[in-house]
């Protein structure tokens, strides 16, 4: 049957309403694609939209600031559906790393839909799950950077739904990093079918061209390299002493030898002895990969190093220049050359081998430059290979499979706090680091108990600065709730609030690890103060375009736009100018200012402030982000003319109105129509007519 075909019958069809007509023929005319399809079901968060803009209301009493010079990690506690459109505004296109652990959907009690949770019986369990959570991955795209990355935790329950949802809804194919298979080594203990043991781990890219023009990325750090280094270390400094080599220890151990009789044991390291019992502490190791077992050597520096194949690496053979023989350095013999030639032309062959003289290493080895020389048992020289240094290949590809299985129970006890199944800190840790070599800013909007924050804070002992921003409801777990109820605690209250998982798990477990805390074995564990913690609120109003709401979303998204420049410092005053703040307010740091004006007619004077400011810095390095208010989209250029090489300039609220259009649901909503489950009796009574091939013929 044609479409034009089909939509008259939809016309001519009697019974139905216009708007029910009109869904049909929508449906009608939609293209077919390959994807997911499911039944979109309204959220009370969305709806609140349609009449609302969210913005962001610091609670300056819960920040903890340790110094300008340090990153400010945001924790936003709010639904994330109003936070990720909120953030819309202070970082689209900003954000590095996505890292969540959205609710798998199991049916037992961890995914709630509309204040109501969703359990195996509900029909629409997976297009609830769907709605909820495409809203929220759509806003999270427009937050990555172009080189930014999301890492996504789910089991098997949405596996296959969240597979698509991302392949052809939010992301395209090409752009998937691959999945990781997380072993937790613990299956479940009351499984009925098969016990699993695992989840996966997402990795997709905003544009994965892009993302890989960074260097190092999807590299770990080899689990065991550190490791390795150091028994290399410990072995080394033996040089040219005496002691008792480890081997021999373990054979004597059991005899407690006098120290008379022990020193009859002791040998002279040398370099070959310190390469034998280093090689046979790597063999003992059964956790490290062959990778890392084929650092093996150590040379007269003390650099742990393994050989690596100089042959051609491609098919077809290489040129002539790559069949150039190497001459050993010793015996003075041509070396075998590879069979398709070597890797490299002669004249990098020769700048590997160097100027400085061969060392011979014990064992016959011969090392010139970066290329190492071997003889064979009949005397014959090996095909000669390349040295690689260990400390110079700390890094591997990030493998399909990560094997984890302990948790952070004892954290948690020892920090004096309850949350049951929280995903461990280093699984965090190694994930973001695992696939991102660089990320600034780092967003978790599933934060639960902050663990992508908890992560933050202990990678960024390394010097760097990475940004931290979470969100979390406040959400009060079930058996709370009914403890409350009994008390006739209701939601609303303080009473209630004071319970939920923001300000009693999520909070206070940042603060104690920036600010320091005593454990519950009285230990004294240091701050990680090298941090800044703020703490926000999602607030709302109206979203009516008049002019009197647009005075308020600009005075009420001051601490937007703080977030947005990273700029917190309130200025009383600039310039020798006393700032009135319910006409103007200024934040610095640094030779950067924030500077909003809630009202035109005071520019003229705040043209002279900024111009005091720049002529009193004599490197002119000073630069302002004005933001003014203006009914329009014309933020008074022209009046700021005298300073506009020291400003960037941008008018409110329009900018905020043009960052959430694009987000922000339309103000009406698409009425669709109700479909209801069939009960057994519909089923039963429509199996008693033979199918009709003209559905929209109603006369029988």
């Amino acid at each position: 049957m044609k479409k034009t075909d089909l939509i008259h019958k939809l016309k001519q069809l009697q019974g139905i309403s216009d708007e029910e007509r009109a869904y049909l023929i929508n449906l009608v005319n939609t293209k077919k694609k390959y994807g997911l399809v499911w039944e979109d079901k309204p959220e009370d968060m969305e709806e609140q939209l349609r009449e609302n803009l969210p913005v962001l209301k610091e609670v300056k009493e819960r920040a903890i600031i340790n110094g300008e010079e340090h990153p400010n990690h945001i924790l936003i506690e709010g639904d994330n559906l109003h936070a990720l459109t909120a953030l819309t505004f202070t970082h689209e296109g900003k954000v590095d790393v996505i890292y969540i652990d959205p609710p798998y959907n199991t049916g037992e009690n961890d995914f709630k839909y509309n204040d109501s949770y969703v359990d195996k019986e509900d029909s629409f369990r997976h297009s609830k799950w769907l709605s909820f959570m495409s809203k929220r991955l759509q806003i999270m795209k427009r937050l990555l950077s172009d080189k930014g990355v999301a890492i996504i935790h789910i089991d098997e329950n949405e596996f296959d739904v969240l597979s698509l949802l991302l392949e052809t809804e939010i992301f395209t194919e090409r752009d998937c990093l691959g999945y990781i298979v997380w072993n937790k080594k613990n299956p479940k203990g009351d499984a009925k079918e098969i016990a699993t043991m695992h989840e996966y781990i997402f990795c997709f890219a905003k544009n994965k061209t892009e993302f890989l023009t960074l260097e190092n990325t999807l590299k770990r750090q080899k689990p065991n390299a550190l490791e390795i280094l150091k028994k290399a270390k410990t072995l080394f400094n033996k040089l040219g002493k005496k002691s008792i080599p480890d081997e021999v220890k373990e054979v004597i151990k059991p005899f407690n030898y006098s120290n008379e009789i022990l020193k009859d044991f002791e040998v002279e390291y040398d370099l070959q002895l310190i390469n034998k019992e280093f090689q046979s502490w790597i063999d003992r190791q059964a956790d490290f990969s062959e990778g890392e077992k084929a650092y093996k050597f150590i040379d007269e520096n003390g650099e742990v190093f393994q050989t690596v194949s100089m042959a051609w690496p491609n098919k077809e053979e290489a040129p002539a220049d790559y069949f150039i023989p190497l001459i050993h350095p010793i015996n003075n013999l041509p070396c075998p050359i590879p069979e398709r030639g070597w890797r490299n032309p002669s004249a990098t062959m020769k700048n590997l081998l160097g100027d400085k003289e061969a060392v011979i290493l014990p064992g016959g080895m011969v090392i010139k430059g970066e290329i190492t020389f071997t003889i064979n048992k009949k005397g014959e020289n090996n095909q000669p290979r390349r040295k690689y240094l260990l400390r110079n290949n700390m890094l591997e590809n990030t493998p399909s499979i990560f094997n984890y299985g302990a948790s952070d129970d004892s954290f948690f006890t020892s920090i004096g706090l309850e949350f049951p199944y929280a995903k461990p800190v280093e699984v965090a840790k190694y994930l973001i680091s695992s696939i991102h070599p660089s990320p600034k800013v780092i967003l978790d909007f599933f934060a639960g108990s902050g663990t992508t924050l908890h992560a933050i804070l202990e990678l960024n002992r390394d010097g760097k600065y990475r940004q931290g921003i979470i969100v979390t409801n406040n959400e009060v777990d079930e058996k709370s709730e009914k403890k409350l109820a009994k008390r006739g605690i209701v939601k609303g209250t303080p009473e209630y609030e004071i319970e939920g998982i923001c300000r009693k798990v999520t909070y206070p477990r940042i603060s104690k690890l920036i600010s320091g805390y005593t454990s519950s074995n009285g230990d004294v564990i240091e701050g990680l103060q090298k941090a800044n913690f703020r703490y926000f609120n999602c607030s709302f109003l109206n979203r009516e375009p008049s002019l009197k709401n647009k005075k308020e979303i600009t005075r009420l998204a001051t601490e937007l736009l703080c977030i947005k420049e990273d700029i917190y410092s309130e200025q009383k005053q600039i310039g020798g100018y006393q700032l009135n703040a319910t006409y103007v307010r200024c934040f610095q740091q640094g030779q950067l200012y924030l500077l909003v004006i809630y009202d035109e007619d005071l520019i003229e004077q705040m043209v002279e402030v900024i111009q005091s400011v720049v002529t009193a810095d004599t490197d002119r390095n000073i630069h302002f982000k004005v933001y003014v208010f203006s009914n329009g989209q014309y933020p008074y250029t022209e009046e700021f003319e005298e300073v506009l090489p020291y400003i960037t300039l941008c008018a409110l609220p329009d900018a905020i109105y043009k960052a959430y259009q694009n987000v922000l649901p339309k103000r009406q909503r698409q009425q669709v129509p109700e479909l209801e489950e069939p009960t057994a009796e519909d089923v039963e009574t429509s199996l008693q007519y033979a199918p009709n091939p003209n559905l929209f013929n109603q006369v029988r």
